[in-house]
């Protein structure tokens, strides 16, 4: 076969579309199960800081941390039980997913993303129901 002919080959191959899947690519056991792990993060890392934060005050005047430190430190821990348990209930999403045979390494790191990014957003609604 000569390289004009293997030229047209690669091209009419290359042409015929592929078949889409008739399945979804949003695994919603995953999300719900990446929102769960979040929101329970979430609550055990806010009882903890509740703990260090009682810890850290004093009943007794000019003793134990000052009133702006402690809103500094709570300020900061929120953020942090934020990012963190955001963190691991998108990395339980991705985990959890079905496994998708021959899609590119970008497509699966999109669809991992995505699941991280609804099940945080998921666990939201769930942590603050009162949001409209």
């Amino acid at each position: 076969m000569d390289t004009l002919t293997q030229g047209r080959t690669a091209i009419a191959a290359s042409a015929v579309p592929t078949p889409e899947s008739s399945v979804s690519a949003v695994s919603w056991p995953a999300i719900f199960g990446g929102a769960f792990v979040a929101a329970a993060a979430s609550l055990v890392l806010v009882a903890l800081g509740s703990g260090l934060g009682l810890a850290s005050v004093s009943p007794w005047r000019d003793a134990g941390a000052s009133a702006t430190t402690v809103a500094w430190m709570t300020a900061a821990w929120l953020i942090v039980v934020q990012w963190f348990s955001s963190g691991l209930g998108g990395y339980v999403a991705g985990r959890l997913r079905t496994k998708w045979a021959n899609t590119h390494t970008h497509e699966v790191f999109f669809r991992d993303t995505a699941h991280g990014f609804l099940a945080w957003a998921f666990a939201m609604q769930f942590a603050e129901p009162d949001c409209k």
